[in-house]
């Protein structure tokens, strides 16, 4: 499988403008500027993004490992945190930290944890990122 997102650009980096798209039409020219990405303007930006990506494939990797040791998740939400850091040579993300809370019938505490940290380690978006990644999870 291929897929693609796109980026149009305007300007210099601090007074610039662009707009983020999907192939899917998820976001069609969503706006996106230093100011999101750096002083909390509304928008979004590359790490808001990654994110998402992040939690989105953990989360859909956790039931694929769920359903193989044959459960199924009632409900899990999951929170990436991506942190974005200024380094000598410009910045960098250096960690991505998952926050996972999950209901999932008949699974005790220690199997839930092995598999979210099986899901952890085996979620394509978590082999890509050349980071920190750290999981912290819990049954509700």
């Amino acid at each position: 499988m291929t897929t693609f997102g796109t980026a149009v650009w305007h300007g210099g980096l601090k007074d610039g403008k662009g707009a983020i798209s999907t192939k899917s039409g998820a976001l069609k020219d969503y706006p996106y500027g230093f100011a999101s990405r750096f002083e909390g303007k509304p928008g979004t930006n590359p790490e808001e993004l990654i994110g998402a990506a992040h939690a989105g494939c953990f989360t859909m990797a956790l039931s694929l490992i769920l359903g193989e040791a044959g459960f199924t998740a009632e409900e899990m939400n999951t929170r990436a945190e991506v942190t974005l850091v200024k380094q000598d040579d410009g910045f960098a993300i250096t960690k991505s930290h998952l926050t996972l809370r999950a209901k999932i019938p008949g699974i005790d505490e220690a199997r839930f944890r092995e598999l979210a940290g099986k899901a952890e380690k085996g979620c394509p978006v978590s082999k890509v990122l050349n980071c920190e990644i750290s999981l912290d999870a819990a049954l509700v």
